[in-house]
């Protein structure tokens, strides 16, 4: 193996097996491992991102299980991840302890990639897809959030901030909505492509006045104070990542942290339920904010912001956003219902904002 070899995807279109790991990667990982004070005895691959050359193994060692992974992102940017959760662990965050190396660092850097050892917490299992489980999700996230206040990223990482990019965001959904137009044109055989080119003018509408609205809210203002006040956002909040142990909830998977509002991820999470349920349930909603604002109190001009990030179609883009890499692939059956199910949603989502907006103030229901 050349120690100049980079780590590059690999497998793209599976004909080498779900879960296959090149010889090389899996030669650097016994380099890497020997770097750490403990001696593993079997190494499991768990999870793949080998579009992007990530992967993570889970470790049996004789000193526990833990997990060896391979961040995707450039190294410049992982290390604003790893340097966030070892912030969170000293905070007394429920996040894993990353391990030192026998040289007292945080990580590997091979193959043009950081490699890190973290805990395995054993056992976890998801939460309900009940109230219940919505509850308990909420008041971890709102931990997460509340520790993460104060974090100082290492200098020489790149800062990973969407505190200021929402309007970028927003404006890049509305750009989309005409590529996903030309796209269901051409190709118009597709049974995904007749439904969204039907939800396409409404949900063009909704993203421009959701934009107009974000601009004229209180989101300005609050970003103004600055990525230490806010803290940070995991990103991709959800059931997966959030689960449940014995000692309580645990978050997992920090790879996209950064500074954020918090309410993005309460957002990502009520639309999780929102589109389980079925439909939108105003005291499902209401419970979550609740539970999320005992541990961490939402103050009436961020639920402002909330409420309008609420009305962009964001599960809409979230199901054809992917559309403009295989168009042949997304727009199947799959695809079809799923934007069906969003405009089943549409039927009862703006009765819930509307009376969100006249029952919720100051971080408590009227």
């Amino acid at each position: 193996m050349s120690e100049e070899q980079q780590i590059t995807p690999w497998n793209l279109d599976g004909a080498l097996g779900e879960w296959y790991v090149p010889p090389y990667i899996e030669d650097m990982a016994e380099e890497v491992l020997r770097q750490y004070d403990f001696k593993t005895t079997a190494r499991t691959v768990m999870a793949l991102k080998n579009e992007f050359g990530g992967l993570i193994w889970k470790l049996e060692t004789d000193d526990g299980p833990k997990s060896l992974k391979i961040l995707h992102r450039p190294p410049i940017r992982s290390l604003f991840s790893i340097a966030a959760q070892e912030y969170l662990v000293k905070k007394g965050a429920k996040v894993p302890e990353v391990i030192k190396t026998k040289q007292g660092d945080s990580f590997v850097n091979k193959g043009e990639k950081l490699w890190f050892v973290a805990e395995w917490i054993d056992p976890l299992w998801q939460v309900g897809e009940d109230l219940h489980g919505a509850k308990l999700l909420s008041g971890a996230i709102a931990d997460f959030h509340e520790r993460s206040k104060g974090f100082e990223p290492p200098e020489r990482c790149v800062k990973s901030s969407r505190l200021k990019r929402w309007p970028k965001k927003y404006s890049k959904i509305i750009t989309k909505m005409n590529w996903f137009k030309e796209i269901t044109e051409l190709y118009g055989e597709m049974p995904a492509s007749p439904v969204i080119q039907e939800a396409l003018p409404i949900f063009e509408k909704q993203a421009v006045t959701a934009h107009e609205k974000l601009l004229s809210s209180p989101y300005g203002k609050l970003t103004q104070r600055g990525d230490k006040a806010w803290g940070l956002a995991h990103q991709d909040y959800g059931s997966s990542n959030g689960q449940q142990s014995s000692d309580g909830m645990w978050i997992i998977d920090l790879d996209g942290v950064a500074f954020d509002l918090p309410v993005r991820d309460m957002r990502k999470l009520i639309d999780e339920y929102m589109y389980n349920l079925g439909y939108w349930d105003l005291e499902w909603v209401m419970t979550m904010l609740e539970a999320y604002d005992e541990v961490n109190p939402i103050e009436q001009e961020l639920f402002e912001v909330l409420l309008v990030d609420m009305a962009l179609p964001n599960l809409f883009y979230k199901h054809v956003k992917h559309m403009v890499y295989e168009p042949e692939f997304f727009l199947g059956e799959e695809t079809k219902e799923e934007i069906e199910r969003v405009l089943q949603l549409e039927k009862t989502k703006w009765k819930v904002i509307s009376e969100l907006r006249r029952e919720w103030k100051g971080g408590k229901r009227r």
